[in-house]
Order: structure tokens, then C-alpha cells, then sequence
């Protein structure tokens, strides 16, 4: 399985009046993960794009286990199910900083379209990335 690591720090305007982390910004961070794990691969999401490809969201769930609040580093685990074969799918996980406290997990569904906003299977040079990056593990 293809997993990639990154951090994130809680800003103040990500809290809410409680100051805890407004709940639409997990959505945010997974988005971060999905684009530094591409960006990790050689393929940011522009490059995806200028071959003419594209991954509109279809599905997205997000279960929320502990609070964070502002100031907190945030690990953002994210990996891809490669057995969904309808599009790209994404599993995700945030931690506390070190890792031992599960704040949220969940998932992102995409379709993949093409240029003329046809739906179509993952290009084949992105999923030869995929495939050559979940071997090395």
C-alpha cells in the first residue's frame, strides 16, 4: 500500500468560538495529503491536469475521534486503495504530532475525467507511478 506523511499546523482561524479545530477543515488537511502525496510522486495535481486529467471529488466521509486546537502540528497520513478501480480512492488518517493520538480518519472517492468531461478510468501514467511507488514499500 502507497502511504505518504505530512504535517500541518492548526492556524487560529481554523478554531472555532470554543477553540477547538472547525470540523470542515479535516476536509481541508485531507486535500493536503492527497496533493503532497502526489507532489511526492513527481506529479503534483497541475501536472495531472496538464495531460489533460482530472479528479473531481464523488464521495467523501470523515469520523472525528479527539479534538485539536490551535498551534497543534497535525500528521496527515494519507494512502490509496488501490483495489477501487471506478476512480481514485484515498484513505486518511490525522494524528497528534507524535503520532499516538487519532483525531480523525476517513476516506475522498474521485472520479477521473477527461478533458471533454467524459469519465474514464486512471491514466495509465499515474497509475504506472502508483504501482512502481506501492512496490517500493
Amino acid at each position: 500500500m502507497l502511504t505518504h506523511k505530512t504535517t500541518c499546523r492548526v492556524r487560529y482561524g481554523d478554531t472555532d468560538k470554543m477553540g477547538f479545530v472547525y470540523h470542515a477543515n479535516y476536509f481541508r488537511w485531507f486535500e493536503v495529503g492527497r496533493s503532497e502525496m502526489f507532489r511526492s510522486l513527481g506529479i503534483p495535481y497541475k501536472s495531472i491536469e496538464s495531460k489533460g486529467f482530472f479528479l473531481p471529488l464523488s464521495e467523501i466521509h470523515c469520523k472525528f475521534n479527539g479534538p485539536s486546537q490551535y498551534d497543534d502540528i497535525l500528521l496527515i497520513e494519507t494512502s490509496i486503495d488501490t483495489r477501487y478501480k471506478a476512480g481514485m480512492k484515498f484513505d486518511y488518517q490525522i494524528f497528534s504530532e507524535d503520532g499516538k493520538k487519532r483525531l480523525a480518519n476517513g476516506y475522498t472517492k474521485h472520479a477521473c475525467m477527461d478533458n471533454n468531461g467524459r469519465v474514464v478510468r486512471p491514466p495509465k501514467f499515474l497509475m504506472d507511478i502508483i504501482a512502481k511507488n506501492s512496490n517500493a514499500d
